[in-house]
């Protein structure tokens, strides 16, 4: 009887790089990470990927039938080449599918890591839980809330790319037209990412700080520099008022972020994911999130899905790429 294939996955962030052997099963059946070379090189940051992948490639338990890679920043599907990562700029342009399949002698799949944690959901987490109960997913939405706000879609089974490989940027849409609006990385303003990622929580709660209008918060008494977004959720739990008031604000971008992907992919599920919905659903906000959609959102049809935290958590981008390497294999 011979031994299953499994596949080697890659999970390629800003400041780590994971790498596993996993089943068909999304079973991890090994797994290692080494922070990223500190202001490294090109050819540091590579030669360390490719050390990695040969050790991944070494405890395989079977044959490799394929290297999938998720990787932070946008990526074109076709080639896996980098288009400007923002925390990895210096593999701008970089084409992994060919580079690793010279090396390695395995087909390799390259794809943005969002998109990869909703097919992580879909194949071995949230998806599956609702299809083992019975209630099979057509469409999951991905929506990682952390640093920043980002997105995948998986639509029957497969992601959706978009003609580019470019599409979920949920954190890039426009949820505040007031004056007031502030200022997002992405050079816009008014975005989601702006108002209810980790780091624009920080950045609020510093601003309001620095106004001198809130000596009466408890986040008043740190050191500003202890001011996070971690802060706020915990000043939040014990109902400080001008924490309630800044992850109230969060909350209401949500809603209204996640009403536009309602209404314009209808999924039937909406997975949430990353540090910050690790402190909503603490604080028992996916509820209140539901609750405001529900008065946004435009028919009835369009009210049937589950909203819902992720399942895998910093497992989530191995699994997505290890989901991407049996996805194809299949097609």
């Amino acid at each position: 009887m011979s031994t299953p294939q499994v596949a080697v996955a890659m999970d390629w962030g800003g400041t780590w790089t994971r790498t596993a052997v996993i089943n068909r099963q999304g079973e991890i059946l090994w797994h290692t990470r080494e922070p990223n070379p500190k202001n490294g090189t090109k050819e540091e940051y590579l030669d360390n990927a490719e050390k990695l992948l040969t050790t991944a490639i070494e405890h395989a338990v079977g044959p490799v039938a394929g290297i999938g890679a998720a990787v932070a920043g946008p990526v074109e599907p076709t080639t896996g080449t980098f288009f400007q990562p923002p925390n990895l700029m210096v593999l701008d342009g970089v084409a992994f599918k060919p580079l690793w399949e010279e090396a390695f002698g395995v087909p390799v799949w390259v794809g943005n890591d969002a998109n990869l944690a909703a097919l992580g959901e879909h194949y071995f987490g949230a998806g599956k839980e609702s299809a083992d109960n019975g209630r099979p997913i057509k469409t999951l939405f991905y929506v990682t809330v952390s640093t920043g706000v980002g997105g995948g879609v998986v639509d029957k089974g497969s992601v959706f790319l978009g003609a580019n490989g470019l599409t979920a940027e949920i954190g890039h849409t426009l949820v505040d037209t007031s004056k007031d609006a502030l200022d997002c990385q992405c050079g816009s303003i008014g975005c989601l990412e702006a108002t209810s990622s980790g780091t624009a929580i920080e950045r609020i709660a510093k601003q309001k700080l620095a106004s001198g209008d809130h000596a009466d918060s408890t986040l008043a008494s740190l050191k500003i520099e202890d001011v996070d977004s971690e802060a706020v959720f915990d000043a939040a739990g014990k109902k400080d008022q001008l924490a309630v008031s800044i992850l109230d604000g969060a909350v209401t971008a949500l809603a209204i972020g996640l009403t536009n992907i309602v209404h314009l992919f209808n999924p039937d599920m909406i997975v949430l994911g990353g540090g910050v919905t690790e402190g909503l659903v603490k604080l028992d906000q996916l509820r209140r999130i539901r609750e405001q959609m529900m008065g946004r959102i435009m028919s009835e049809l369009h009210k049937d899905f589950q909203l819902t935290s992720a399942r895998l958590g910093d497992s989530v981008g191995l699994a997505g790429a290890a989901a991407l390497v049996w996805d194809q294999l299949e097609k």
